[in-house]
């Protein structure tokens, strides 16, 4: 696989105990949600104390900076820029004033119709400093608050404008507002700590940090956490549907994540079974692309009776290659993050599970390599159904031209990657194996129809559609 995703938000409420050591350990939980740059802010006596810069987590931040950022509330973000330059202007949290308070702002998501709201608050006198969605949607927040003087109905008015995926973390003064979109798109979770509470982006970041996941944050739901509590919950209007990214559950959130009352693990796994059963392989061996697809491959294993063999080894102080920001640095990275095990595939007839495809140039090397190991008959089996269609809320795939998949049959990609034959995942088998029916899940970038209205696509509501 190699595609990007967008980010990862946490925040943190505490009575009596600093914020940024639990920030930062939420943070480096997230950190393969996004490389580019990372971000801490925290309030004290309503003071804000903020530092990002671009590069991981453990490079931003060491315990002189830890201590600076003194406070018992705080946000922090790791990104991935789909919208807006990978540059320290972009990188979060964003901080700006709310009426008088300052305020800090952190954001997962794409915003679909930011441009358009960008033009009209730029009319109304508004300078943006970066040229990402996040401020976009912050501003307007900012605008909101202004008229309202009641931050819940701001955000409210906000969302009600906005279209898109997002998860969002707030610190205003002494509060931490976390919020979601109308559908659901994008992940957001509640747990508690000792002394406090936190939201975040993926339940691994709240155990991270010594807490426990209570729920899923609902589509829609605005949630407040001061001094240590929850104090508030409101719900932005939905249309009653949910859009749940499909994408979460097949490859970006971490396995020992729970999403939905789902354990991504668990789902991955049934995933690869689920493939053992729709595209069977005649084969000796089979091998995963670490780390992603080792539950898929071990799932087919088992269905497959094919004894399962970890014939590729990752380096582990490499990055993910799908959210590295250029697709040269990702096929020179490919190289340097995989190895195989030496005699290990020597004239064996392999299956290379792998857990989606996406423009195939990265999966083009690893097959190489397996070849190059002195594999006889490479099979490659995806645990995703074709990605055909660009994402709008939030992954990196914005143009059809450059997704494989994109008009052509099974046959056409596995020339193209150099495998002997390539089988996807169903529609029907990753619905199963993820266990939210159909029309709750985003599923966008399979079918080229979309929770939201966006310019010149189509909406999965629409009635009497023409097929794709």
């Amino acid at each position: 696989m190699a595609v990007h995703e967008f980010c990862g938000v946490v925040g943190v409420s505490l009575q009596g105990k600093g914020a940024a050591p639990y920030l930062y350990r939420g943070l480096r939980a997230l950190q393969h949600r996004g490389q580019e740059s990372a971000g801490i802010a925290t309030s004290s006596h309503g003071v804000l104390h903020h530092r990002k810069g671009m590069g991981l987590v453990h490079e931003v931040f060491d315990r002189e900076v830890l201590e600076y950022l003194r406070g018992p509330v705080g946000i922090g973000h790791v990104r991935y820029s789909t919208t807006g330059t990978s540059d320290l202007e972009n990188a979060q949290p964003l901080v700006l004033k709310l009426r008088d308070e300052d305020a800090a702002f952190a954001h997962n998501g794409d915003i679909v119709n930011f441009e358009r709201v960008r033009r009209r608050l730029q009319a109304q006198g508004i300078e943006f400093l970066g040229s990402a969605d996040s401020e976009t949607m912050a501003q307007l927040i900012s605008v909101e608050f202004g008229r309202t003087r009641d931050l819940d109905a701001a955000i409210r008015r906000a969302c009600g404008e906005l279209i898109g995926g997002y998860a969002v973390v707030m610190l205003v003064g002494h509060r931490v507002v976390g919020f979601r979109d109308p559908l659901g798109i994008r992940p957001l979770v509640l747990g508690s700590l000792d002394g406090g509470f936190a939201v975040a982006s993926e339940s691994v970041a709240l155990e991270l940090m010594g807490g426990k996941l209570i729920r899923d944050i609902a589509p829609g739901e605005v949630v407040v956490l001061e001094r240590g509590q929850i104090t508030h919950t409101s719900q932005v209007p939905t249309p009653g549907e949910t859009a749940h990214c499909m994408f979460e559950y097949v490859y970006f959130s971490r396995p020992d994540s729970v999403m939905q009352g789902q354990s991504i693990y668990e789902v991955r796994h049934r995933i690869g079974q689920t493939l053992a059963r729709e595209a069977p392989a005649e084969a000796e061996i089979v091998i995963p692309v670490p780390d992603s697809s080792r539950p898929q491959a071990l799932g087919f294993s088992e269905v497959s009776g094919i004894p399962y063999a970890e014939g590729l080894i990752k380096n582990r102080f490499v990055e993910r290659t799908f959210i590295l920001p250029d697709q040269k640095r990702r096929e020179e990275e490919v190289r340097v993050k995989l190895h195989p095990v030496p005699g290990m595939l020597k004239g064996k007839r392999v299956v290379l599970i792998d857990d989606s495809i996406v423009r195939g140039t990265t999966l083009r090397e690893i097959v190489g390599m397996v070849r190059a190991a002195g594999a006889t008959h490479v099979d490659v089996r995806i645990g995703c159904p074709p990605i055909v269609a660009p994402c709008y809320f939030g992954v990196d795939m914005k143009e059809r031209k450059a997704l494989v998949a994109f008009d052509r049959t099974e046959e056409e990609v596995a020339q193209i990657i150099g495998a002997d034959s390539v089988r996807y995942l169903s529609i029907p088998g990753l619905v199963g194996a993820v266990g939210i029916r159909q029309d709750g899940l985003c599923m966008g970038c399979l079918t080229a129809r979309y929770p939201v209205e966006v310019p010149e696509e189509r909406v999965r509501f629409q009635k009497a559609l023409e097929e794709f």
